[in-house]
C-alpha cells in the first residue's frame, strides 16, 4: 500500500534500542542534514533475509541505512545479524507498530528514503532486489538536493 506520508515530514517518534550494539532511532536523527535510507523489518520475516545482501551493497556504496525491528526480540535479531550481516548504523524496536504504522508502511520490508531535513521522499514496497539497488542510490542522491 502506498504511504499517504510520502511527501511529508517524518512524525515525531523516539524508539529504544532494538540490540545492545546499535543505538535506537528517533524522528531528530532523520532529520541531522544527511538523507537516509530507512528500512522497515523483522528477524521473522523471510523476503528481510532475501534482500539483506542488497542493503549491504547499498551500505558498502554509502548508503546511509537505519532501521526499525518491528515486533521482534532481541535474541532473534542478534541471530538474523549473524546470519546475514547488519548494515544499520540505527536500530529502533517497534514492538505494537506504531512507528511502522506512522509512517504509512503496511509490511515488512519496506524502505523509505528520507532527505536530511526529515521528509519521507520515496518509498520501495517489498524486498530490495539487486535491480533495485541502483534506483534506490539514486532516489538517495536526489535526496540530497
Amino acid at each position: 500500500v502506498q504511504s499517504a506520508m510520502v511527501g511529508k515530514a517524518v512524525p515525531q517518534f523516539a524508539l529504544d534500542a532494538a540490540v545492545s550494539e546499535r543505538p535506537g532511532l528517533a524522528t531528530s536523527d532523520l532529520a541531522d542534514g544527511t538523507p537516509h535510507l530507512l528500512n522497515i523489518f523483522a528477524s521473522w520475516c523471510v523476503p528481510c533475509a532475501a534482500e539483506a545482501p542488497q542493503l549491504a551493497a547499498l551500505e558498502r556504496q554509502g548508503a546511509p541505512i537505519v532501521a526499525v525491528a518491528v515486533r521482534d526480540r532481541p535474541e532473534d535479531l542478534e541471530a538474523f545479524f549473524q546470519r546475514y550481516g547488519n548494515p544499520f548504523s540505527r536500530i529502533g524496536k517497534d514492538d505494537l507498530s506504531r512507528v511502522q504504522f506512522l509512517i504509512g508502511s503496511s509490511g515488512v520490508p519496506e524502505t523509505f528514503v528520507i532527505d536530511g531535513k526529515g521528509v519521507i521522499r520515496h518509498q520501495h514496497i517489498g524486498e530490495i532486489r539487486p535491480e533495485d539497488v541502483p534506483r534506490l542510490l539514486e532516489r538517495l542522491k536526489e535526496a540530497r538536493r
